[in-house]
């Protein structure tokens, strides 16, 4: 895709885009679907088998089962070819990502080591650091994590107190400092570690090797889920640190720790879909399986309604993640035509979309645990024993809204981040608010009704205008302490999300239909039907509550009326739409599409 037609981050919600120009799941090449195979194999051979295991910690389990996704080439999909990787594209390392997200406590291990704990070498390192770190880290022979997080840094990361200081030699800088909640901590062999050098006002980067003297590895901690995860703190005593280790320049640690954690919360938006599937495939088994009253509960309107709505939610998060994730993949392209090395084009790729992977993050993991109670739920006394997987996909769901920041934090971030960029690229949104307010144009006489598509984009459009002059209010009432009113901002964030997923899912349906034809999309216009309509509530209540902390008396009674206008849809018979969606999964016994 060119330059000119490619949706940068957040401009979905000023340009319409074509069906055509987007990518969804049903269009995965045999090498893709080959790679995901191989992710759920091993999966089923080498990690289902132990859960219990896994779960309890055996010592060198967990790290043994890291060599073993080397050994098949599973840790190197991102890693370039000169140093033992495959490097595919974006969306197939989303794929697998996905996939290994069914894994339970496996798949944190697994991501966090060839995302957070690679990828930095890969984006950031020298020739000699990648020649060093990168085959080793590819074949799972040294096992990665990433070293951020401290007692008193959490969400405000570059608060961090550890520090370096250069040698009087100059040959080592002396590492001090203390970080906690490190994912596979407890065995790896190569830290990507964040320190500011001196009196820097801003984080440096250093790999750091865990054999190295001074580096103190505390007993792993208790935690209410992914409990075979290894999750320790660590001390940094003096450690000695070659100046070659430094990665990337002086200073550019913060910069490196943000386009990181922008990747790892569009790959956490990935990673919660095999779990999702997995849970709905296992909520259908028992259901099929389950009598009351002599009848199977899957008979139940009531069962029903909560599978529809675990197939929804994960749809519309598949639509979603695979959209934007080719978006990267592209504008990656453009900025390798343009001259940029690849680390560049990549990185820089991958944090253009920060709008999207911070929404993603929030929505992905949100619906994961929607999808997981309702688990819980359909399983009844079952779902709450021991004695089956609901409890611990309940329990290891529930970090996903903690991870890569909290999804507050990230809500803040959408909102934030898409009036700025709109600031920064020309695009007023006060004055387009002002003109939504004064202009409201009847629009449905031109409509054609009996064009399916063409009313759904419309009713998206409208929603982007809701969002648009939400933003554009706040701007100009509050002007720039818009940012004290967090309330108001993770409601607009809201209204955002649904936003792009409304949109996702009409395209990925569009798409379909000019793929397959209107006969093979019947389930998923179901889908979109119910989850648009759904959207429209939520938007005019999240836009309504924004109001009405801000604005008073006529002018608030004339936006709820615009609100009002632009959540107006055709009814939908949701009740039918959801049966329909429930029976599919019911008749294949699993999670479907």
């Amino acid at each position: 895709m060119d330059n000119e037609n490619l949706i940068k981050g957040g401009e979905f919600l000023i340009k319409e885009t074509d069906a055509n120009d987007v990518f969804i799941p049903e269009e995965f090449d045999e090498e893709q679907i080959m790679i995901a195979q191989t992710c759920e194999d091993f999966l089923e051979s080498e990690v289902f088998p132990i859960l219990d295991r896994i779960d309890a910690q055996e010592p060198g389990l967990m790290r043994s089962l890291i060599q073993k996704a080397g050994e098949l080439g599973l840790l190197g999909i991102s890693v370039p070819e000169q140093y033992g990787g495959f490097e595919q594209s974006f969306v197939t390392s989303m794929l697998a990502s996905a996939a290994m997200g069914a894994g339970y406590s496996y798949s944190v291990a697994y991501s966090a080591h060839t995302g957070i704990g690679t990828l930095p070498i890969v984006y950031y390192g020298n020739e000699d650091q990648k020649q060093r770190y990168l085959p080793q880290l590819a074949t799972g022979d040294w096992a990665a994590a990433y070293c951020l997080t401290e007692p008193n840094a959490g969400s405000d990361a570059n608060s961090g107190k550890s520090r370096a200081v250069l040698s009087d030699d100059g040959k080592h800088y002396i590492l001090n400092g203390q970080k906690m909640w490190i994912t596979n901590g407890g065995f790896a062999d190569v830290f990507t570690v964040f320190a500011k050098i001196d009196n820097d006002r801003v984080h440096s980067a250093f790999i750091v090797e865990s054999k190295w003297d001074g580096v103190v590895i505390n007993p792993e901690e208790k935690k209410m889920g992914i409990k075979g995860s290894s999750t320790v703190q660590l001390f940094f005593n003096d450690v000695k640190v070659p100046v070659e280790n430094l990665l990337g320049k002086r200073g550019q640690g913060f910069r490196i720790a943000l386009n990181i954690l922008h990747m790892g919360r569009i790959k956490l938006g990935g990673t919660v879909l095999g779990a999702a599937k997995r849970a709905i495939s296992q909520s259908v088994n028992y259901a099929n399986e389950r009598k009351q009253f002599g009848t199977l509960i899957s008979s139940f309107g009531a069962i029903k309604g909560k599978i529809a709505e675990q197939v929804i939610k994960t749809y519309v998060t598949e639509s979603a993640v695979f959209r934007v994730s080719k978006n990267i993949d592209d504008l990656i392209q453009i900025n390798l035509a343009n001259g940029m090395d690849k680390p560049t084009a990549t990185i820089e790729g991958i944090a253009a979309y920060a709008i999207e992977a911070a929404a993603l993050k929030v929505f992905g993991s949100e619906s994961l645990d929607f999808v997981v109670d309702e688990y819980v739920q359909v399983l009844g006394g079952m779902g709450f024993s021991a004695e089956t997987n609901a409890d611990r996909a309940y329990r290891d769901s529930r970090i996903n809204r903690i991870f890569e920041g909290t999804n507050e934090i990230n809500r803040l971030l959408v909102t934030d981040t898409t009036i700025k960029k709109a600031l920064k690229t020309g695009f007023d949104v006060v004055r387009y608010a002002n003109s939504i307010i004064r202009e409201l144009n009847e629009e449905e006489a031109e409509l054609d009704i009996t064009n399916y598509f063409a009313v759904k984009r419309h009713d998206i459009a409208n929603f982007k205008k809701v969002a648009l002059m939400l933003m554009g209010i706040l701007s100009d009432k509050l002007q720039r302490n818009f940012l004290d009113e967090q309330e108001i901002l993770m409601n607009i964030s809201d209204v955002i999300m649904m936003v792009y997923g409304a949109e996702s899912t009409m395209l990925r349906v569009e798409k379909l239909q000019n793929m397959k034809g209107s006969h093979a999309i019947g389930i998923q216009k179901d889908i979109l039907d119910v989850y648009v309509y759904d959207a429209a509530c939520a938007i005019n209540k999240a836009a309504k509550d924004a109001l009405n902390s801000f604005v008073e008396g006529d002018e608030l009674q004339i936006m709820h009326d615009r609100i009002e206008y632009f959540t107006r849809l055709a009814p939908v018979n949701t009740k039918d739409a959801r049966r329909r969606i429930a029976e599919k999964a019911i008749d294949e016994n699993k999670y479907f599409l």
